[in-house]
């Protein structure tokens, strides 16, 4: 191509269409046709004739229900507010029940009921839908929680955007101990979202705050040391597995069992589902299972350090071959690892910033 800018403007534009074909990969696969996989529901009855209408129902779903008997309604409310079914169906000439907690999911919910309304269809009766965890008013569906990641995330990997641009020169330390403040500062931004802006969270504020600090550090840490390595490919590697796999496999739309098995699996341990889910137990359902969800935010906090120390370590000789050559200490705001850049006209200079930006926000 003998046009050195048409081939700089070409080059460029691998980013953007690489993240075009990303996203329409990862969030139509996971979005667009949501069916149940081994849903797990319970049937609530003990004796012969209620383990019968059980196998009944499971023979008339197949693989798309795991079916359970329980014993009493309240062992059904137990594995409700546990989040180990997502439905529970009381049989009854009368008045069928079924009980969901549209808190764990709204989607789980709706589509335990399709599966249940003609069950209880067929023993002539109207289907009785019973909610035992509610969203807050402020918040009818219970989505607002995946609206509040993708804030979260957005403010996270755009700030080692900038991080790694506006703070290649300063030493690794100092980068990581900016990731941390800024850490602070998106949790808390994500806290008065949830709390006084949009009344998401009704307690347990500081919770909320503590997780979203977790969340966003690990995402940041893992930035600013990749950034070491990847360049200007770090954003296009932060969209993959903070965005693309990330919101898609958070739950904070469809649960796990209404996804196709390579988003499912990722839920068990990926941070964005750590996040919802942690605040679902936190908020809803009294903390059940938050340990292991602050636990998976923590994994991925260590990552962010494990990475970050990688990065000080392959960094340090470049810096002591940059202080060799110069014959002294390097200068804070300097480029580490090349020779102090001669004067360049402004227009350089500007053209340079610029194409900078657009390499490391492009994703934003």
């Amino acid at each position: 191509m003998r046009s050195p800018a048409l081939r700089h403007v070409l080059t460029h534009l691998v980013t953007p269409l690489l993240m075009c074909i990303g996203m329409g990969l990862a969030y139509m696969g996971a979005f667009v046709t949501p069916e149940p996989h081994h849903l797990p529901v319970a049937v609530v009855g003990s004796g012969p004739r209620a383990k019968v209408f059980a196998q009944t129902v499971k023979d008339t779903a197949g693989d798309r229900l795991d079916v359970r008997t329980v014993a009493t309604r309240a062992d059904a409310v137990g594995l409700l507010k546990s989040r180990e079914v997502t439905g529970a169906y009381v049989p009854g000439a009368r008045t069928p029940e079924l009980m969901v907690a549209t808190a764990a999911s709204d989607m789980g919910a709706t589509a335990v009921e399709k599966v249940f309304t003609p069950v209880a269809a067929k023993e002539g009766a109207p289907l009785k839908v019973t909610d035992v965890a509610a969203p807050v008013a402020d918040d009818p569906t219970g989505q607002g929680l995946f609206f509040l990641l993708i804030a979260l995330s957005i403010g996270s990997y755009a700030s080692v955007a900038a991080l790694g641009a506006a703070g290649a020169a300063l030493a690794m330390r100092v980068r990581a101990l900016l990731a941390v403040g800024v850490s602070a500062v998106v949790g808390g931004i994500g806290a008065l979202f949830a709390g006084p802006v949009f009344h998401l969270a009704h307690h347990d504020l500081a919770g909320v705050w503590g997780m979203a600090w977790l969340y966003a550090a690990g995402i940041l840490l893992i930035g600013v040391g990749l950034h070491t390595f990847l360049k200007r490919w770090t954003t296009l590697t932060m969209m993959v597995l903070f965005v693309m796999l990330n919101f898609t496999s958070s739950g904070g739309l469809f649960r796990p069992e209404l996804q196709n098995g390579f988003f499912g699996s990722l839920h068990a341990f990926w941070n964005g589902a750590g996040f919802v889910e942690g605040v679902r137990s936190l908020l809803y359902f009294d903390g059940d299972g938050l340990a292991s969800n602050a636990w998976t935010l923590v994994v991925w906090l260590l990552v962010g350090l494990a990475v970050t120390g990688l990065a000080a370590l392959y960094e340090r000789p470049r810096r002591a071959r940059h202080s060799a050559a110069t014959g002294s200490t390097p200068v804070p705001g300097t480029t580490t690892g090349s020779p102090e850049p001669l004067a360049e006209p402004d227009a350089v200079r500007a053209a340079r910033a610029a194409e900078e930006e657009a390499e490391e926000t492009v994703g934003v």
